[in-house]
């Protein structure tokens, strides 16, 4: 019987990650792939070839992509951009949504923003307990004037789902900063602790040839 719960457990470890990995994996393809319905029904790809290639979708949004993005990096796109914000910031209930969504994608995506650079250890929910965050910021405004200190804005995420989480303040000089990836630091939260993330001085040191 030990052998036995000892094949199922290992069969559950090498199958349950690849099921998983390839049941997301169809999920996003078949999301992206509704973006073939933006095309007439004549240049679908099901019609043209006669049978349904998942995939096209992805290709599809990534050439949306480039193209809105290369149309929006120089002068005149710019300026096309500016002024379709102005439009919806007049709009009363849509501009808060979109002018919330587009401060969080503007920091998470904008290659000079800050946010998810560096990972850190913080005592949280309370003190003498450590856990992984990372730096998004600093507190401005009206609450930075409220705050004595100097403070960093830290993202605590939860375990296993890390879009989960909590947006706190913390003096800087109580944050630990880590050498660690944000990647590494994700897969250890993710993981719970299980995925230990190599030290960058002890891979270093393993990666120096011996002496001959």
């Amino acid at each position: 019987m030990s052998a036995l719960r000892k094949w199922l457990f290992t069969g559950l470890l090498v199958i349950v990650p690849g099921a998983i990995t390839l049941s997301v994996l169809n999920w996003i393809v078949g999301l992206l792939d509704q973006t073939l319905l933006i095309l007439p029904q004549a240049w679908h790809p099901d019609r043209l070839l006669g049978f349904h290639l998942p995939g096209f979708g992805v290709v599809l949004t990534l050439m949306i992509l480039l193209t809105v993005g290369a149309l929006a990096s120089n002068f005149a796109g710019r300026k096309l951009v500016q002024w379709g914000d102005a439009v919806v910031h007049r709009i009363p209930v849509v501009r808060s949504i979109y002018s919330s969504v587009k401060q969080v994608s503007d920091t998470l995506f904008s290659e000079s923003g800050n946010a998810f650079r560096t990972a850190v250890l913080v005592q949280w929910p309370r003190e003498g307990v450590w856990t992984l965050g990372f730096i998004t910021g600093s507190p401005s405004g009206e609450v930075a004037s409220y705050l004595r200190d100097e403070f960093v804005s830290v993202y605590v995420p939860t375990t296993p789902n890390p879009t989960g989480g909590y947006f706190v303040m913390v003096r800087k000089s109580e944050c630990v900063e880590l050498e660690m990836s944000v990647d590494a630091a994700l897969r250890y939260i993710v993981s719970m602790g299980v995925v230990v993330p190599v030290d960058p001085l002890t891979l270093a040191a393993a990666q120096i040839p011996p002496n001959p």
